[in-house]
C-alpha cells in the first residue's frame, strides 16, 4: 500500500489537486504572458533599480523574454504546453513586472487580445501586480471578466514588516498592502498573496507571523510561498557576492514549512511551496536538485512529520 503522497495528497492543499478537481479531472496549464510593463519602483516613480532582489529574468521564460507580440506568446504558449504536456485548457498568466501598471483602457485592450486567441479553451485570466498598483477602476477591470473566467489577482505581499520592506527597497508597504486588501473586501476576485522568507534579518518568529497576517483576511484564496534565493543581476546578488550571508539550506526551509503551514488556515490552497531561477541565473542557496526533485523532497519530507496544513490553526482575530 502505498502513502497518501503516492496516491497524490500532499499534506497541505494545493494547486494542482485544486485545477484537477475544480476542472473535472482536465490538465489545465497556465501561459505566462510579457505584457511589457515596467514597476514604479524602477521607471523612476518611486524609485530605481527595484527591489534588491529582483530581476525580472529570473522568473520570466526565454520563450516569453523573447517573443515581442501578445499574441505570438499566447499562440506559443498554447501550443507548447499541448504538445509538451498533453494540456486541455488554460489560464493567461501576465506576470512579469507589474501587470497594472498602466491606464485602465490599455490593460483592457491587453487582457482582451490574450483572451481571444483561444477563448473555448481559455477558463481563466491571472494578473500579477502590486499593492500599491491597484485602484477601484482596475478593480472593475478585472472583475469584469469574472462573469465568463476564473480571475486570479496576485500581490506581492513578501514580508508583513516594513522595515523589512525599506531594507529590499520595494517602495511599497505593509500599509499599502493593508489598503488593497479594503479595496478587495467584498471582490469576487480569486486572490494569491505572494510572500518571501528568509531575510537574514527576520527571525523564525517573525516569519511564522505571516499566517496570522493571511489568515486574517478572509478573500485570499492561494498563496504562493517562497524562500529568498539570490539571482545575477540583482543588487542583493552584488552584495552577496562581496560578503555571503545566511540563506536556507534545503533541510532548514523545510523544517521552517513543518512550522509555517499547520498555522496556516486550512481552506487557503498553496500554489507554490519554493521559488528557483533559472540555473544561469541563480547565485544561491543552489540545493543541488531540479525543481520536481526538490518539491518531492518537501513533500515527503512534511508527510513523514505528519504535518498538516491548519492542524495549529486558530480564528484569533477577526476576517478583515
Amino acid at each position: 500500500m502505498g502513502t497518501l503522497l503516492d496516491n497524490g495528497v500532499k499534506p497541505y492543499n494545493h494547486y494542482g489537486a485544486y485545477l484537477k478537481e475544480k476542472y473535472n479531472g482536465q490538465r489545465v496549464f497556465k501561459v505566462i504572458v510579457d505584457g511589457n510593463f515596467t514597476c514604479p519602483n524602477r521607471d523612476g516613480s518611486k524609485g530605481y533599480g527595484g527591489c534588491t532582489y529582483c530581476n525580472v529574468d529570473s522568473f520570466t521564460p526565454d520563450t516569453a523574454r523573447k517573443i515581442p507580440s501578445i499574441r505570438e506568446q499566447v499562440e506559443n504558449g498554447i501550443e507548447r504546453a499541448r504538445n509538451s504536456y498533453g494540456a486541455e485548457k488554460f489560464i493567461i498568466y501576465f506576470q512579469p513586472n507589474t501587470n497594472t501598471y498602466a491606464p485602465t483602457h490599455l490593460l483592457k485592450m491587453m487582457y482582451d487580445e490574450a483572451l481571444s486567441i483561444d477563448p473555448e479553451n481559455t477558463l481563466g485570466l491571472s494578473v500579477g501586480t502590486r499593492p500599491d498598483c491597484l485602484d477601484f477602476e482596475k478593480i472593475a477591470l478585472l472583475e469584469s471578466y469574472t462573469d465568463r473566467l476564473d480571475v486570479d489577482l496576485e500581490m506581492g505581499m513578501e514580508s508583513i514588516y516594513n522595515d523589512t520592506l525599506e531594507q529590499i527597497n520595494r517602495g511599497c508597504s505593509h500599509d499599502e498592502f493593508l489598503s488593497a486588501m479594503q479595496m478587495l473586501r467584498n471582490t469576487p476576485l480569486e486572490l494569491c498573496v505572494h510572500t518571501i522568507f528568509g531575510f537574514p534579518w527576520e527571525t523564525e518568529e517573525m516569519m511564522l507571523r505571516y499566517a496570522e497576517e493571511i489568515n486574517s483576511h478572509s478573500q485570499i484564496k492561494f498563496v504562493k510561498l517562497h524562500h529568498l534565493h539570490i539571482v545575477e543581476g540583482s543588487i542583493m546578488g552584488v552584495k552577496y557576492k562581496k560578503e555571503p550571508f545566511k540563506l536556507f539550506s534545503i533541510e532548514e526551509y523545510t523544517d521552517f514549512l513543518a512550522k509555517f503551514i499547520p498555522l496556516l488556515r486550512p481552506d487557503i490552497i498553496i500554489q507554490r511551496i519554493f521559488g528557483i531561477a533559472d540555473r544561469e541565473l541563480l547565485i544561491a542557496p543552489n540545493w543541488g536538485f531540479p525543481k520536481s526533485k526538490i518539491q518531492t523532497h518537501i513533500d515527503k519530507e512534511l508527510e513523514m512529520r505528519g504535518v498538516k496544513q491548519g492542524s495549529q490553526y486558530v480564528k484569533n482575530k477577526e476576517f478583515i
